[in-house]
């Protein structure tokens, strides 16, 4: 019996020493393989292994931040993306095309980049720099001969190609510096310039055709009627024997004026003017018009005076825009704009609290020759004078010319486009001294001698009659 109970007891200590071996072999460190493409699969096995603990500091994104494409990596922080490359880069290996940084600092359109830079344009931020990386590796070996469409991390695809001397491209841009930085997780080639997908392409031109203003999309080329200078809507159909569907206070004709408008008639259910739909319809009008692209622009997304000018209008004010047009508006200086609050003081120095058309500026200007308005930036006023058969605006240099007359009039707003910003005069700036003109002395007074008194016509006549009645001598002013 205690034979077998021998055996029984060193077959079990054998049993316990091997599954201890068995658990203790998948800890040992694997041997490195041989060949070049078999230790850079072990070593992405490796990273993907480890993405739960984090990226290693041979990994592809730490080279790119520390490379000297800085301005992507800039724009990879700003945008949130490091998480999400990380998770990329964990699953599989990547190739990153960075654009070189004059690219985006002096070749990018500055209005495209600060789209891009606004916080509520993130989502195409994150596109565009995910539209760069693309889930495998793609050495600069392994470009196709022939164009083919490869797809991003950002769900668009891009095309890579190799041309016969040796040059590689990826869509419109070349690659100018291949295999830039090379990882055992990815690759990175320099590109020499941006690459947009057309998502992010569209999204910044809705936002410069200003599509959000119109609630109702175009259908046709635009009618402007003549007579108001106001867009003309379709008439909804009018059944036999119904009423007009125009009010009377609609089809009066605006005349010039610098009296307010009319009291607001009873026609939309609330008694008053409904001011955004107007602020909006002038707006629209700005635009189709052509060259005020800068102004509309300003007015819908940088401030709030549309909403200002709407519950202005709504209350039953007037006002008279003086719009300058798209190459005045490039010539504002960096220093003109960088204070805060400018462009709101600009745009309330052009807007006057009155209903002017270009016949009721004119007619003051040659009757009064110089007249001074006052505008809604508080207390400057604007100087309109007459000058070569138009209207001067201000004074010397920063003078500007009607020369779009009446773009828009619809009796609560007027809308005259001029060909200069103008800028009010420093508070702060000394007033120049006002020229005395020569001084007039009275006349020496000699001896007995008493200074002769200037008579009117009237005061000759009463002096001649007191003299043919002997009366002259009476009255001192006859003397």
């Amino acid at each position: 019996m205690a034979a077998p109970a021998y055996g029984a007891v060193l077959l079990f200590a054998l049993a316990l020493a091997v599954g201890a071996l068995a658990d203790t072999a998948p800890r040992e460190e694997p041997t490195l393989p041989s060949t070049a493409a078999a230790s850079a699969d072990a070593a992405a096995a490796a990273v993907a292994g480890a993405a739960g603990a984090g990226i290693s500091s041979n990994s592809v994104l730490v080279a790119l931040l520390d490379s000297h494409y800085t301005e992507l990596a800039e724009l990879v922080e700003k945008a949130m993306l490091l998480q999400t490359l990380e998770d990329a880069v964990g699953r599989h290996n990547v190739t990153i095309f960075a654009p070189r940084n004059e690219a985006l600092e002096r070749d990018l359109d500055p209005e495209f980049k600060r789209f891009l830079l606004e916080p509520r344009n993130l989502k195409s931020l994150q596109t565009l720099l995910l539209f760069h990386v693309l889930p495998a590796r793609h050495p600069a070996g392994s470009f196709p001969s022939t164009a083919g469409s490869h797809p991003t991390l950002s769900g668009e695809d891009l095309e890579l190609a190799a041309g016969t001397n040796g040059s590689l491209r990826v869509s419109q841009s070349a690659v100018t510096r291949p295999d830039a930085v090379l990882r055992p997780d990815g690759v990175i080639h320099g590109i020499e310039r941006l690459l947009v997908p057309r998502s992010v392409q569209e999204d910044f031109n809705r936002r410069r055709s200003l599509a959000a203003i119109s609630a109702v999309l175009p259908t046709g080329a635009p009618e402007v009627d003549p007579r108001t200078h106001r867009l003309k809507k379709p008439a909804p159909p009018v059944l036999p024997g119904a009423p007009p569907v125009l009010p009377v206070w609609d089809a009066m004709a605006p005349g010039p004026s610098i009296a307010p408008a009319p009291a607001p008639g009873p026609g939309n259910g609330k008694s008053h003017f409904d001011g955004h739909s107007q602020v909006k319809d002038f707006i629209q009008t700005l635009v189709l018009y052509g060259g005020y692209n800068e102004l509309a622009d300003i007015l819908v997304n940088l401030t709030s005076l549309a909403t200002e000018m709407g519950r202005l209008v709504s209350e039953g004010y007037v006002l008279t825009v003086l719009a300058p047009n798209d190459e005045a508006m490039a010539r504002l200086t960096t220093d003109q704009l960088s204070e805060p609050g400018s462009p709101e003081n600009i745009l309330y120095y052009h807007m006057i609290p009155e209903y002017q058309t270009e016949e009721s500026m004119y007619n003051a200007v040659r009757r009064f020759g110089k007249v001074r308005y006052d505008t809604l930036r508080l207390p400057h006023k604007v100087v309109a004078r007459e000058a070569d058969g138009s209207v001067k605006f201000g004074q010397g240099e920063g003078s500007a010319y009607l020369f779009d007359p009446d773009i828009y009039t619809d009796g609560r707003i007027s809308v005259q486009g001029i060909d200069a910003v103008l800028l009010p005069e420093d508070d702060t700036k000394p007033s120049p001294p006002v020229s005395a003109g020569p001084v007039r002395k009275a006349p020496a007074v000699t001896g007995s001698r008493k200074t002769k008194l200037r008579r009117g016509k009237l005061l000759e006549a009463t002096c001649r009659m007191a003299g043919v009645f002997g009366q002259r001598s009476r009255l001192a002013s006859c003397q």
